[in-house]
């Protein structure tokens, strides 16, 4: 370690780094990586995930320090990298939960359809394509990775990034809607 870089700032080491400084890059990854794992095993009990995270996340830093270098007055350097973190996470989670939904098994084929495969054949109704329609794009979003792509609360959590209790919410909030608007 260079002399004088424990006396900087992230916002200082930032600068640095965006210079192409590795002794700068070092010193923000002795600072932030410990208390940046910490965080991030808060959300995710994976320990590979988390350090796939971490080290996506100082990568991101590396290569795009210098956008956030110069505004580095109207925010924090920790601040910046955590969101950096988050999104990798949230990332992370989708890239799950879109290989949970891949069949492990080959599919073979089957002399009748699937009755799932006839229904969908068959289209949705008028009056149901309308229905759905007429519900808010957050509602929609949620009740078709559950309904249509036969997600479940996890799955559909995990895909949109948001907690299993706003999915359970939504969810029943979307049904209710619909039945109103069918009935």
């Amino acid at each position: 370690m260079r002399r004088g870089l424990d006396t900087l700032d992230e916002g200082a080491l930032l600068k640095r780094i965006a210079r192409g400084d590795r002794a700068a890059f070092d010193e923000l990854y002795r600072r932030a990586a410990p208390w940046l794992t910490v965080r991030l095993r808060r959300r995710c009990a994976d320990p590979d995930v988390v350090a796939e995270v971490v080290q996506d996340t100082f990568l991101a830093v590396w290569r795009s320090a210098a956008s956030h270098a110069h505004d580095a007055a109207t925010g924090s350097a920790l601040g910046w990298l955590w969101t950096i973190a988050a999104h990798r996470l949230v990332d992370a989670f989708r890239r799950r939960a879109r290989q949970e939904r891949v069949p492990a098994v080959p599919v073979v084929e089957s002399v009748a359809p699937a009755a799932e495969d006839q229904a969908l054949a068959g289209g949705i109704g008028p009056d149901l394509e309308r229905a759905l329609l007429t519900l808010p794009p957050e509602l929609r979003q949620v009740l078709c990775a559950m309904v249509l792509d036969g997600l479940t609360t996890r799955e559909t959590s995990l895909l949109l990034g948001m907690p299993e209790g706003t999915v359970k919410t939504r969810a029943r909030r979307a049904r209710i809607a619909l039945r109103e608007a069918l009935s």
